[in-house]
């Protein structure tokens, strides 16, 4: 099977516990993206009534393309459920999130959420946390200060390892959707997440970093012999 198909699976496993009525978040990335084109499909063959809160500009507008009602977290501020995609996740669902530079938003709607599912194919899946970039949303304003802030913070938690600037493909500085920039801290192997991401969250500057420490409830992973499911 393909990464795209077993991303599909995983996918319309996680759309089976959405129900007609629902506050749904809708995530952002190539996973999340599927999820939301089956979710417009069974929307429109079962008539679901829900309203959905994107987590960037681009799944705002798949969705609107596809019909799919939004509102925001100042209309709607308490949602039943998060649905989205990582680009890491250890055993205890830790997760490292923004790849696609939506963490920032990514954390806020999902912390907004009673429910919040992982899915993702097995490729994901790794024993420890670190191997991914972790990506540091930070003010454009002061960055070299807030950088070494950061290498204090990071080798504090035991960690070390270099902080680049993320760029698009034209060189250009990619700036996040709320018009921020991107650290990604190339750590290598991150032991302790939960004392990096205390660390990390005392540093004046930094907008949000992309450990999600203890928000998942379930993790369901497509694997070439089938789902799997890890629950916290």
């Amino acid at each position: 099977m393909t990464l795209d198909q077993l991303k599909r699976d995983a996918a319309a496993e996680a759309l089976k516990s959405v129900e007609s009525g629902m506050r749904l978040g809708l995530g952002t990335g190539s996973t999340a993206k599927i999820f939301v084109d089956l979710l417009a499909e069974r929307m429109k063959a079962e008539m679901l009534k829900l309203v959905c809160v994107p987590t960037s500009e681009a799944t705002r507008l798949q969705a609107q393309s596809l019909g799919i009602p939004l509102t925001t977290l100042d209309e709607t501020p308490e949602l039943d459920l998060a649905i989205d995609g990582a680009d890491e996740i250890d055993p205890q669902l830790n997760l490292i999130k923004g790849g696609g530079a939506a963490h920032l938003r990514e954390k806020i709607v999902e912390m907004a959420a009673k429910r919040f599912i992982v899915i993702a194919d097995e490729t994901k899946l790794v024993e420890n946390l670190g191997k991914f970039p972790l990506p540091l949303e930070c003010a454009p304003f002061g960055l070299e200060a807030t950088r070494r802030q950061l290498e204090k913070a990071v080798l504090s938690a035991g960690c070390q390892g270099e902080l680049v600037l993320r760029r698009k493909v034209n060189g250009e500085t990619l700036l996040t959707d709320g018009g921020n920039v991107i650290l990604d801290a190339q750590l290598g192997r991150i032991s302790d997440p939960a004392k990096l991401a205390e660390a990390l969250d005392h540093v004046t500057g930094l907008v949000e970093h992309g450990l999600f420490i203890g928000m998942a409830e379930r993790a369901i992973l497509a694997t070439s012999t089938g789902l799997r499911t890890l629950t916290r």
